[in-house]
């Protein structure tokens, strides 16, 4: 047993040196997780940013002072008001996702990340909307988000962080502008019905006289068919008695005189035709003028 703490006694200085050199070893390698970055600082300054991975310091003098996350981090949703161009109140939610991609700046520059990118993001919102009319806010909400987001990374660029995604979730109106615009609503489509029917009534006069033009044009189409029809007619006639003589002419005046007591006697309800003496002269003529056509 002497012996035993004897050994120990003469050996302590290499124990002790060894413990020594493992705390030693133990300090001076760090081990970064993929999803962290560790803040270095020698003499209570900042020295160094360690990334994923193995990296080495000095041991006793350098200190991880702090462990930041680098994923990407959502903000609670902010909900504030603002009032638009055409002084209108407007209540506003939010939210912002951001990481931090440079912790020095983070660490050293800012206490409260989250509450001074909140007080940003009201500020920005209530700016760009001052700047809008409602119905701007409503129809260009893509062009208002890209705008804040761009804002946004402006101001936070020295916080050492960078704003990934910035939404415009709900844009809500007090009961007082959402009866107006419902009014306005209404009286927007009772208009829009007004318009329709009177195009639909000026479509129906335009068809209908367009159908009134087209009946014209065929009539007079077909008086100028039949103009031409009687004009044939009329020179066929011309030619005959030119050949013929007024013996032709006799002829057709018979025969019309003939047809047309045809024509009166085919009326309905008529039992009885009274002829006059000259209806039958206009036969005997007709007659004769027809035997004498036939033997010549």
């Amino acid at each position: 047993m002497d012996d035993f703490g004897s050994l120990i006694v003469q050996n302590l200085a290499l124990i002790v040196v060894a413990v020594v050199i493992l705390l030693a070893v133990t300090s001076a390698v760090k081990i970064v997780p993929q999803s962290e970055k560790y803040v270095v600082e020698r003499f209570v300054r900042l020295h160094a940013v360690l990334g994923p991975g193995i990296n080495l310091t000095v041991p006793f003098l350098d200190r991880v002072a702090h462990r930041i996350s680098i994923l990407e981090r959502q903000l609670p949703t902010n909900s504030q008001d603002a009032i638009t161009a055409d002084n209108v109140l407007v209540q506003v939610e939010t939210s912002v996702f951001y990481r931090i991609i440079e912790p020095e700046k983070t660490v050293y520059r800012i206490r409260d990340i989250d509450a001074a990118i909140a007080t940003t993001v009201t500020g920005i919102v209530r700016s760009e909307i001052g700047t809008m009319e409602l119905d701007g806010v409503q129809s260009n909400r893509a062009q208002l988000i890209t705008r804040i987001r761009e804002s946004l990374a402006n101001v936070v660029d020295d916080w050492g962080i960078e704003v990934t995604r910035a939404e415009i979730l709900d844009v809500n109106l007090d009961q007082a502008t959402r009866a107006a615009m419902l009014q306005q609503l209404n009286a927007e489509r009772a208009r829009r019905a007004q318009v329709t029917e009177a195009e639909g009534k000026r479509r129906a006069v335009e068809l209908a006289a367009d159908g009134e033009l087209y009946a014209a044009e065929q009539l007079a189409k077909a008086k100028r068919v039949l103009a031409d029809a009687e004009a044939y007619a009329t020179a066929a006639i011309a030619q005959a008695i030119s050949k013929n003589g007024l013996e032709a002419a006799q002829y057709q005046v018979a025969l019309k005189q003939v047809e047309a007591l045809a024509d009166i006697g085919k009326g309905h309800g008529k039992q009885v035709v009274l002829v006059p003496a000259a209806a039958l002269d206009a036969f005997t003529d007709a007659f004769g003028l027809l035997r004498g056509r036939s033997s010549s």
